[in-house]
């Protein structure tokens, strides 16, 4: 049996629904690392299988650097203009947009595959695969634009 704690601690951590969390951690026998793979290799096979869907909604998500300096012009896409107005959806925008902006992205394969600014564990596409897995979309970065001074 997995305390509730647990399983609210890792939901806490990443999003994921209670009954995944709960399967994630009854699977790797209550280690939280163990779970967050499963999670993680989760979202991973749910973005696969939404990959091939359509994205004709999205955002598009200004940044700018404190310094008034660096700024940052994303279109970031998902399936229905349900979840481009998502608070999560936004968010994960202006992540990708700070993102792009400290780390001089210069295209969409590359920046998929660069360490998350705020979370060097993790790459932009494992960022984008788990809002997939908890949004239920495909999400697929469109253009983007830096401009530096």
């Amino acid at each position: 049996m997995i305390a509730a704690d647990i399983v609210k601690k890792l939901r806490d951590k990443t999003g994921a629904s209670i009954m995944d969390c709960k399967k994630a951690l009854t699977e790797a026998k209550g280690d939280e690392n163990k779970a967050l793979k499963i999670l993680e290799e989760k979202d991973r096979l749910t973005a696969m299988k939404k990959s091939e869907r359509a994205a004709g909604q999205g955002i598009i998500e200004a940044y700018i650097h404190s310094n008034k300096k660096i700024g940052v012009l994303l279109e970031l896409k998902c399936e229905t203009d349900f979840v481009a107005k998502n608070e999560e959806f936004k968010e994960l925008a202006h992540d990708i947009a700070m993102h792009i902006a400290g780390m001089d992205s210069q295209d969409g394969d590359s920046l998929l595959e660069e360490p998350f600014v705020k979370d060097p564990l993790i790459t932009v596409k494992n960022l984008i695969d788990s809002k997939i897995g908890k949004l239920g979309e495909n999400i697929k970065i469109g253009k983007f634009i830096r401009f530096e001074l």
